[in-house]
């Protein structure tokens, strides 16, 4: 056999794989974003369900990032959407994936980062399985082979759900934190691994190409954060070129009280430590001047029977300028 017919074997080969790749991926792929259709992180992927392109800022990250950042008090306090994409301990290979399937459909200005994931190891397994899910999603879905029915062979896929709270999981639980000196000031810079180095600087990179701003942003946690960690990442927002906000280092602004608001002794901030970020976010994205104010467009009607819902639980949102 020449080189040639070896290479055209070869060729057709693959395009066979890869189309073989894609029919599977259909098949697999939910064809809803709901839990009893198979989708996984279902409230962080209740951003399939919102109107195409009505997102103007996208929230990535892990824990730190659903319980810090509460979408609705933003929309209530500038008129700006957001959505948070954050889930329990997410790797900056999971980022990549949820990055990637939210500018399907939407078209956010500003992506927030929350840092702490930019520290969380990512397993070689993880990241092949993100590369690949990212071109094929049999990769992120081969599990549901069997929960499959007929309605995944031959079913359209519509998204049909999203989450009230837009990503934000609420708690009112008090359980107070002793560690208020733990950003005491260092020149040491903790070592981020160079992969993950790599992944944001992939995640700044598909940014630009799709007109976003990437704001890398560190939530209060007196168990996550410390001044080694900060400067590791303000390090690596100067590499990068992009903006970074450490609210570890802004008490005076952001006024977090340790003794009332976190839920798990300083590991997480409790909704009125949410309150409290949010507020400060909602001030610094008006700051910024790309956004626009959706508050009385009737094609953003549902965000305000969203908040009406939010706020009958966690109570009326006090807006200040």
């Amino acid at each position: 056999m020449t080189f040639v017919k070896r290479a055209l074997c070869f060729l057709l080969f693959l395009l066979g794989l890869a189309g073989l790749l894609v029919g599977l991926s259909f098949v697999f792929a939910p064809k809803n974003n709901m839990s009893e259709f198979g989708m996984e992180e279902v409230s962080a992927n209740g951003i399939l369900g919102e109107k195409e392109n009505t997102i103007d800022v996208l929230v990535l990250g892990d824990s730190e990032s659903y319980s810090s950042i509460t979408p609705m008090q933003i929309w209530k306090e500038t008129g700006y959407t957001a959505y948070v994409c954050g889930t329990s301990g997410q790797p900056l290979s999971y980022t990549t994936i949820m990055l990637h399937r939210a500018f399907e459909r939407q078209s956010p200005k500003i992506v927030i980062l929350e840092t702490n994931t930019i520290y969380r190891e990512v397993s070689k397994s993880n990241a092949r399985i993100a590369k690949l899910a990212n071109y094929f999603s049999i990769f992120q879905y081969h599990d549901r082979w069997k929960d499959l029915s007929w309605h995944d062979f031959v079913g359209k896929t519509k998204f049909t759900w999203t989450d009230t709270y837009k990503g934000y999981r609420y708690s009112a639980e008090i359980d107070p934190s002793t560690r208020g000196d733990y950003m005491q000031h260092t020149e040491s810079v903790a070592r981020i691994p160079p992969e993950n180095v790599q992944y944001v600087k992939e995640i700044q990179e598909f940014c630009r190409q799709n007109n976003a701003e990437l704001v890398l942003v560190s939530t209060p946690s007196s168990v996550n954060w410390n001044y080694a960690r900060h400067n590791g990442i303000k390090v690596l927002a100067e590499e990068i070129g992009c903006q970074y906000i450490d609210m570890n280092l802004m008490n005076e602004q952001v006024k977090i009280d340790w003794s009332k608001d976190t839920r798990d002794r300083g590991d997480h901030v409790n909704h009125s430590g949410a309150v409290k970020v949010t507020h400060f976010l909602s001030q610094f994205l008006r700051e910024t001047g790309l956004l626009t104010d959706h508050r009385t467009d009737s094609e953003y009607a549902k965000w305000n029977d969203s908040l009406k819902i939010y706020e009958s639980v966690v109570g009326i949102i006090h807006t200040e300028t």
